[in-house]
């Protein structure tokens, strides 16, 4: 969506780029970021369909704590290259994210099935959670 301010266009950021935080990318792309209801539920239907292991976080991009999980979600997707990972902006779909009610909250996917969720923060404890499920 690009706003017009000054005579300028500007282009509002979404997913993992409307964090505003310096992220690493996944060096094997299995990061995914999902801007809006629409591309997260073509994520998810991919999950289901490609039976490939996942977790998504869901957060937000005010809340103090996802913001530190961030970086260490983003830095472990290239350690487990084998997982699909994704990012959703509970504002930024609020039609799909209704029945969270904490952030962070991590959902793990199997055989397109959620089969685990994680609240809260912890780089060990979503390493632990990520090696469990890979």
């Amino acid at each position: 969506m690009a706003e017009k301010a000054n005579g300028k266009e500007d282009t509002k950021r979404t997913g993992l780029e409307g964090t505003g935080l310096p992220l690493q990318g996944s060096s094997h792309g299995n990061l995914r970021s999902a801007g809006s209801d629409q591309q997260l539920r073509q994520l998810l239907d991919s999950l289901k369909s490609s039976k490939s292991p996942a977790v998504v976080n869901y957060g937000a991009s005010w809340c103090r704590v996802c913001s530190q999980i961030l970086p260490s979600f983003c830095k472990l997707s290239n350690e487990f290259e084998n997982l699909t990972f994704i990012y959703a902006d509970i504002d930024e779909c609020p039609e799909t994210t209704q029945s969270i009610r904490y952030t962070p909250t991590f959902h793990f996917y199997r055989d397109g099935e959620r089969v685990d969720e994680m609240l809260g923060t912890g780089e060990e404890r979503l390493h632990d959670r990520l090696w469990l499920h890979s």
